[in-house]
């Protein structure tokens, strides 16, 4: 590999499998003043069978409360919970940096079923 090349060693689809990709709407945004980089407490709905979890998110930048209620995003929901300050973050939203290198996020082009998981 190159010194340019950021990608990872080469995972076998087992490896890929592992990861739970679901798709879940956002339900509620707070403003997380305590948090120390910008950021949004996301309540996402993933369905009956997994219902409601949270996280932070560093999307104030590209995102307002109002535009991210009902938005349908790709979170992973199987990572282990994880203290942020005060707040637990049950998953991790996902998304790709855009030219300044903040975060937009990850959603199907059509709306889906919540919980549907990623393949």
């Amino acid at each position: 590999m190159t010194g340019h090349d950021t990608r990872e060693e080469t995972i076998e689809f087992s490896d890929f499998m592992k990861v739970e990709v679901r798709v879940g709407t956002i339900v509620d945004v707070q403003e997380f003043p305590e948090a120390r980089r910008p950021a949004y407490k996301l309540f996402v709905d993933f369905g009956p069978e997994i219902g409601q979890r949270k996280t932070s998110a560093q999307v104030t930048q590209n995102y307002t409360r109002e535009e991210l209620i009902g938005r349908q995003v790709a979170a992973v929901v199987n990572f282990p919970p994880k203290q942020v300050g005060k707040f637990m973050s049950e998953i991790l939203v996902l998304g790709f940096p855009d030219e300044n290198g903040n975060v937009t996020l990850i959603r199907p082009d059509k709306t889906v079923p919540n919980g549907g998981r990623l393949y």
